[in-house]
């Protein structure tokens, strides 16, 4: 985390010697940047001293540590303010030897701005480069220190400087620069996919973009709309939600507030005003209308309950269109306490309801994967949807046990091995239906690059005929794997 106050005087300020500069040679482009998340890459555990402390006892700790800042611990494992190797020697240079009796509370950088653990390391390149500044703190869910991110330590990691897309997304100052941003996603994919980036964190970037696109789009209907009339959590639903966005996403986001159905209307006038810009913005509005603009998606606590239970008590599998996404949600805007009490309630109503669970994997009844009698693919137009042949019925398979089980994971991965885990899948199934998922996923973004090279419209059809050979026996394996999903999800269910 980084203080305005060093923004303008301390070490975050751009040093005339170059500060930034050691951001300035992170310039090769580099994916590792997109491959891994702060937690993987922050030192820890991180030095952190008192406010009474006195700056002679911070620049000591901070010899013998051989470190180059200490954070100030306001709250118990929490930061209040940053003290760094430039902010000594700035305020020796100024003050004399006297500085170094001053305590840390007084000299202190703060606030403390952060960026949690598991976001991208793109977004912290970013951040630092923007800011001209040197130091990053990374923060648990809790707001409790994690780690620190610095520049030197991530020029060792090898990212680049080129990879300020978050950034550029979150100071968007409207909804063209926003479009400008995500028209580069593309090409952004095309190269992580080459240097052999894993296709599911290339999707989890995408997702990662896409709910950056959000929020970015809620601060500037907010800068219209002016204060909220009570607490509020905007969600990110379905693939965005889960971490598994394709190119060519449209809209799925909900609003939970703290208010009353009185103030409904004042945020279903908010979900517009974001639905307005992310359309703008080439994200297109979601046809089945999933969206906060609308009032089956925009409720307070006590309506949101009233809609689980209606879902939940849904005699028939029909009566659930869309509802399965919901369960996919996550905060991107707002108070997200809103939306962990919302989870902890929805959950717990889902998790016993086996009539609701049953009529969510009803959409699994019939599934055969499409393979003839010889093995070739069935092909309409000579291509192959896997999102509804493969993606769909893992995601859903995963959604519905990870519900049955009370599992607050939304990443079907994640669903998956913590189903294995917990003893709830064999481990062989839960293998190979990720390495399915996995293969449909990159199958997928790769046929999307191709056409949107080629100038269509990017879909979830692919040209299968095209594929390699080794690629077309790897996918009708990945299918029959598929095969016994139903199977797999109903004896779950049966068994309790």
């Amino acid at each position: 985390m980084v203080s305005v106050a060093d923004t303008a005087d301390g070490d975050a300020g751009r040093q005339p010697d170059g500060a930034a500069g050691d951001v300035d040679v992170l310039a090769r482009i580099d994916s590792f940047p997109y491959r891994h998340r702060l937690s993987e890459v922050m030192t820890r555990p991180v030095v952190m001293m008192p406010p009474s402390a006195t700056l002679a006892e911070a620049a000591g700790r901070m010899d013998r540590e051989r470190i180059s800042s200490v954070v100030v611990e306001g709250a118990p494992g929490r930061a209040a303010g940053i003290v760094t190797e430039r902010d000594v020697l700035r305020l020796v240079a100024r003050e004399g030897a006297a500085a170094l009796d001053r305590p840390l509370a007084a000299v202190m950088s703060s606030p403390v701005e952060a960026l949690p653990g598991d976001v991208f390391v793109y977004r912290a390149i970013a951040r630092l480069d923007r800011l001209g500044i040197r130091h990053l703190v990374v923060t648990e869910a809790d707001g409790r220190v994690a780690g620190m991110i610095t520049a030197r330590g991530l020029l060792r990691q090898r990212a680049g400087r080129a990879l300020a897309l978050g950034d550029q997304v979150l100071t968007a100052p409207d909804a063209e620069a926003l479009g400008a941003a995500r028209a580069g996603l593309p090409q952004l994919a095309r190269g992580l996919l080459a240097e052999d980036v894993p296709p599911t964190t290339v999707s989890g970037l995408l997702a990662e973009v896409l709910r950056d696109m959000i929020r970015r789009a809620t601060d500037l209907a907010l800068a219209d709309a002016g204060p909220a009339p009570a607490p509020w959590c905007l969600l990110a639903l379905g693939s965005a939600g889960r971490g598994e966005t394709l190119l060519g996403p449209d809209q799925d986001h909900a609003i939970v507030h703290a208010g009353g159905p009185a103030d409904t209307p004042w945020f279903l006038a908010l979900g517009r005003a974001v639905a307005d810009r992310l359309d703008a913005a080439g994200v297109p509005r979601c046809r089945g209308g999933v969206m906060a603009s609308e009032p089956a998606w925009c409720h307070d606590a006590a309506g949101w309950d009233a809609a689980v239970a209606g879902w939940v008590g849904a005699a028939r599998p029909e009566d659930l269109l869309s509802v399965d996404i919901f369960f996919d949600f996550r905060p991107v805007a707002g108070d997200p306490a809103l939306a962990d009490a919302l989870r902890h309630r929805a959950l717990g109503r889902a998790r016993g309801a086996m009539g609701f669970l049953k009529n969510l994997a009803a959409e699994l009844d019939g599934y055969a994967p499409p393979l003839g009698w010889f093995g070739g693919f069935r092909l309409l137009h000579g291509r192959l949807d896997l999102k509804a042949t493969a993606l769909f019925p893992i995601v859903t398979a995963a959604r519905v046990l990870a519900l049955r089980h009370g599992i607050a994971e939304t990443g079907t991965a994640a669903r998956l091995d913590a189903l294995a885990a917990a003893g709830h899948l064999p481990p062989a199934d839960a293998r190979r239906l990720r390495a399915a998922h996995r293969l449909a996923l990159g199958l997928v973004l790769n046929q999307q690059l191709v056409d949107t090279a080629e100038g269509r419209v990017a879909s979830t059809r692919v040209d299968v005929p095209r594929l390699d050979p080794r690629l077309g026996r790897q996918l009708r394996a990945a299918l029959r794997g598929i095969a016994p999903v139903a199977t797999i999800v109903r004896d779950a269910l049966a068994q309790g």
